[in-house]
């Protein structure tokens, strides 16, 4: 099912996707280091095992959605060693972080970040053996538009692989996540990026999120095959993968 409550950093009625790149345009200079902070370093691990799911395909083209300051293109660039990997994001600070990062790993010739909307993608049909995506749907402003424009830009075969937070059910697991994403992320969010709706969006969002057996839904209902759900450390994070 579609997400039925619209959950946007601000409130400012402005919408979802302007809320988001303003948000993640203040935050930029502390994004990396929050994130190795706040999920110590295990969001590291997440990223490695998404791009693993990639290994057995060998994608030559690549395009991660989402790139912010392009963790994971970097990654999927050494990992993988594909011809090209593109990066799309819309917020512009992320992505001038992100090529600072690319130009001191000398990966300017693999990997090209651009402004891009994942819901408008310019690329043409079937352009990507593989897409990725690394906590970034949930912050698409329409969730089936972007899923269909990523199904639109692979090539038939091709495979996308989705990483996204979800929300563990184990007692007391539950209550001490949802602790420290409601009451803790937001004051060390405040303290550090002097943004406390940021850190207050992120668990709003994932508590809106359609995670599991509904996003699988969703993917089937769009036309992906073969979608898989794989839960992390006990659920605080999922890997979805489906093929075109």
């Amino acid at each position: 099912m579609e997400e039925k409550t619209v959950v946007t950093p601000y409130g400012s009625g402005e919408g979802k996707k302007v809320e988001v790149e303003r948000m993640f345009d203040k935050i930029a200079p502390k994004y990396d280091l929050l994130n190795r902070v706040l999920s110590l370093g295990i969001d590291v691990r997440w990223r490695k095992r998404m791009i693993g799911y990639l290994k057995e395909d060998a994608p030559k083209r690549l395009l991660d959605v989402a790139t912010g300051t392009a963790d994971v293109a970097i990654m999927a660039a050494k990992m993988l060693k594909p011809e090209s990997v593109v990066g799309i994001d819309i917020a512009n600070q992320m992505l001038e972080l992100g090529r600072g990062k690319i130009g001191r790993e000398g990966l300017e010739r693999v990997v090209t970040l651009e402004a891009g909307d994942s819901e408008r993608m310019r690329f043409e049909a079937d352009a990507f053996d593989a897409v990725t995506v690394a906590f970034g749907v949930r912050n698409f402003e329409n969730l089936e538009k972007g899923l269909a424009e990523i199904h639109r830009v692979l090539r038939p075969g091709g495979k996308a692989v989705i990483l996204e937070f979800s929300k563990p059910g184990i007692f007391p697991l539950k209550q001490i996540y949802n602790a420290y994403f409601r009451y803790v992320l937001p004051l060390i969010g405040r303290l550090t990026s002097r943004d406390m709706r940021a850190y207050s969006y992120l668990f709003e969002s994932v508590q809106a999120f359609p995670e599991g057996q509904d996003f699988l839904n969703i993917l089937t209902k769009l036309g992906y095959q073969n979608p898989t759900c794989e839960r992390l450390t006990f659920g605080i994070c999922s890997i979805y993968s489906a093929t075109k």
